[in-house]
């Protein structure tokens, strides 16, 4: 069986005995794979450096024609995810792995996804100094995954009865109906969430927005991705309590 070659970001591993480790990849060719890396930390194996997380690799694989584990056999390190002074954009690189992971199906070859997952991570690796466009750039990441996935969440018109939404004060955004709400179709509804205007723009992904819009937006965006996969994203809570830096 012929081994297939591709570019692959490292968004999970597993270890698997002593030697080995289970890995998820998100391939640009081929999507989402789960395969086996034998001997991955052994001394001088095949895979030296290439399995970090959050890494991009060129890698080989035996693809399964059905049911279990891929085989790695080789993964050669392109691009390193390096850890700067930033906790948060260390989180931030974990939570774009963990959509990738979550919001995706196995085999399903999505080379946009790749792409944008990729400049993020690329974006946020060895972040040091002010982190306040954090937010915005997860916030635009997050954006773009829901689109690509076909579950963006809808901004211009309310989501029920496609009329128009009010022209002033804040815009309640249902997070079961995925999207934002007029005032008539509100009413009695549960998990609905109040947006500012400025947060509205950022969620509509209108322009560069300031910080504190970008903050609002995100968190409900996080809400609505709970919401969406039944359960809160395993990072979700820590990227939120993750301290904040600003320079003067």
């Amino acid at each position: 069986m012929p081994a297939d070659k591709t570019l692959a970001l490292v968004i999970r591993t597993f270890p698997f005995g002593e030697t080995s480790s289970v890995v998820a990849l998100f391939c640009r060719e081929f999507g989402k794979l789960r395969a086996l890396a034998k001997g991955a930390w052994r001394p001088k194996s095949s895979f030296d450096g290439g399995l970090d997380l959050l890494s991009m690799s060129q890698v080989l694989v035996l693809r399964k024609s059905s049911g279990g584990l891929d085989l790695l056999t080789e993964a050669s390190l392109e691009s390193r995810f390096r850890v700067g002074t930033s906790l948060a954009a260390v989180l931030g690189g974990l939570h774009v792995a963990e959509l990738l992971d979550v919001l995706t199906a196995d085999a399903d070859p999505q080379p946009e996804l790749f792409d944008v997952a990729h400049a993020t991570l690329r974006r946020l690796s060895d972040w040091r100094g002010d982190e306040s466009s954090l937010a915005g750039i997860l916030l635009s990441t997050e954006l773009a995954i829901l689109r690509i996935v076909g579950h963006a969440p809808e901004t211009s018109l309310c989501v029920e009865c496609r009329g128009p939404l009010p022209s002033s004060g804040r815009t309640a955004f249902g997070m079961l109906e995925g999207g934002t709400l007029c005032p008539e179709c509100r009413r009695g509804r549960r998990a609905v969430a109040s947006l500012s205007a400025p947060a509205l723009a950022a969620l509509g992904g209108r322009g560069e927005p300031p910080p504190a819009a970008a903050t609002e937006a995100r968190a409900v965006i996080t809400s609505y991705l709970a919401h969406l996969l039944g359960r809160p994203t395993r990072v979700a809570a820590r990227l939120r309590a993750a301290p904040r830096r600003r320079t003067n």
